[in-house]
């Protein structure tokens, strides 16, 4: 899947944070597998942007195509296959459920795929140090131990782009290598590409382009 972005812009944006950008009002392409890092201080529309290409928010000019298929004119359907099949996602504020276990969160989006099993869950939860955490009611455990979860449900599906939202801002360099290592093992495994939106470019992230929001 490629993803391209016509022109588009968000409609509550000031004009001065439009001007420069690499992606607000250009032609910009993204192919199928590239790993692509977006970088902007806050303000600039980084959330924005990925609640676009995702159909979570539509209040945007210009047009999003997803193939060939532009994104505004999906109906309900169309865009939950979107989601279940080719695009998964790391929400900036996360969306778990802070009254159910971190494990329930997590098996919520594989019972919807079926895609993974209790095994798989507990082998990731180890790698990224949040195994002891499962069984933890989401909302007593520390954010950065919340997004490590909510990066492990993204994994819960197939998909042909993962969008990422600013997925480690509250992890110390090991962990956020130990995640990003994950992520990127995962995609290789889909052939999938990498959307990663951040305030600073990341060395450590092999990306294939990099642009400036």
């Amino acid at each position: 899947m490629y993803i391209q972005l016509n022109n588009i812009r968000p409609v509550y944006l000031e004009p001065e944070k439009i001007t420069g950008s690499e992606i607000w009002n250009r032609h910009v392409k993204i192919e199928a597998g590239n790993f692509v890092e977006i970088s902007a201080s806050s303000g600039r529309g980084k959330s924005s942007l990925i609640h676009f290409i995702y159909g979570y928010k539509t209040d945007y000019s210009g047009s999003i195509l997803l193939d060939d298929a532009k994104a505004s004119q999906m109906d309900m359907r169309q865009t939950a296959l979107l989601r279940s099949k080719k695009l998964s996602i790391v929400f900036q504020d996360l969306k778990l459920f802070n009254e159910a276990t971190c494990m329930q969160n997590i098996l919520v989006k594989n019972a919807l795929t079926a895609y993974a099993n209790e095994d798989q869950v507990n082998q990731m939860a180890e790698r990224l140090g949040v195994k002891n955490k499962l069984n933890a009611i989401a909302g007593n455990c520390s954010y950065g131990e919340r997004q490590r979860i909510a990066i492990i449900r993204a994994l819960q599906q197939p998909f042909e782009y993962i969008l990422l939202d600013e997925p480690f801002s509250h992890l110390d360099d090991q962990n956020r290598e130990q995640a990003m290592f994950l992520i990127m093992e995962e995609a290789e495994k889909r052939k999938a590409g990498i959307i990663l939106a951040d305030l600073e470019s990341s060395p450590s992230f092999p990306a294939t382009e990099r642009l400036k929001l």
